[in-house]
């Protein structure tokens, strides 16, 4: 049985998608929830569906995380909110539809800034509290495109693999701490990612891929997230047959070099 009773948790991207399921089976195993993402209405009706299913104490604090210089005050303030947290889910993020060559290097920083440099920025901001309390989780959504180079995905790709970097790093510097990172690598999910994927020129792509239609849904993604969280696994993939490629290219790099190729990105 999972149980997160007297657990502090913090959510980012949690209006929808991964993160809104994922904050339901939380508050469904007791937890303390904190919960942040840019719609602060749509973040309200989650924050008080998490109190009817089990989290009576859940907190909406919205917040655009792309306003790097104010993550810092803004993880003091979710600290504050319970004088603690003891799971970080970074969740939040956005993602990219355009070639290397034509994508503007604007939007290639604007997905790095919030894919990358914001969850990095928050950590950094928890890390030092979570090891003066005694310890605390780091849990973190990447993607399969940052297990191998993914078509149309420069940025995305780029800021995903750089996140397998920085939290591994953080796995091995302060284990010794009682710090545990849950690294969580989903493939295809049926969420509104690709709706407001940037395309090219900054654009929003604003249709639903057949990939993504045709995914797990975002219940079941929550369901193998939070039981991994639970038992403090370092990685879970979370998908379909396309989570195949994760281990192609372990064992096969140049097939999966061949079939990344062949990938309909689109």
């Amino acid at each position: 049985m999972i149980d997160f009773h007297n657990k502090v948790v913090w959510i980012t991207g949690a209006s929808s998608g991964i993160g809104e399921a994922s904050a339901y089976r939380f508050a469904q195993a007791g937890a303390t929830l904190i919960l942040t993402a840019r719609q602060a209405e749509q973040l309200e009706q989650v924050a008080e569906k998490c109190k009817q299913l089990g989290a009576p104490k859940a907190k909406a604090l919205p917040f655009d995380l792309s306003q790097l210089d104010q993550l810092e005050r803004l993880a003091s303030e979710a600290w504050e909110q319970f004088g603690r947290i003891d799971i970080f889910f970074s969740n939040a993020g956005i993602s990219q539809r355009g070639t290397t060559v034509e994508t503007d290097l604007s939007v290639i920083r604007r997905v790095m800034d919030l894919d990358y440099y914001a969850p990095v920025i928050l950590t950094k901001a928890l890390l030092p509290r979570m090891i003066a309390q005694g310890g605390g989780q780091l849990a973190v959504t990447t993607s399969i495109a940052g297990r191998f180079g993914f078509p149309m995905r420069c940025a995305y790709s780029s800021a995903k693999h750089a996140l397998y970097g920085f939290f591994e790093t953080i796995q091995a510097e302060n284990y010794k701490d009682n710090i545990h990172v849950t690294i969580v690598c989903p493939g295809r999910v049926q969420t509104n990612i690709s709706l407001h994927a940037l395309e090219s020129d900054g654009r929003e792509h604003g249709q639903m891929d057949a990939g993504q239609a045709g995914g797990i849904t975002s219940q079941q993604a929550a369901e193998k997230i939070v039981r991994a969280i639970y038992r403090r696994r370092l990685e879970v993939l979370v998908g379909g047959k396309e989570l195949l490629m994760v281990y192609i290219k372990r064992f096969f790099p140049t097939l999966c070099a061949t079939l990344a190729r062949k990938i309909k990105a689109t």
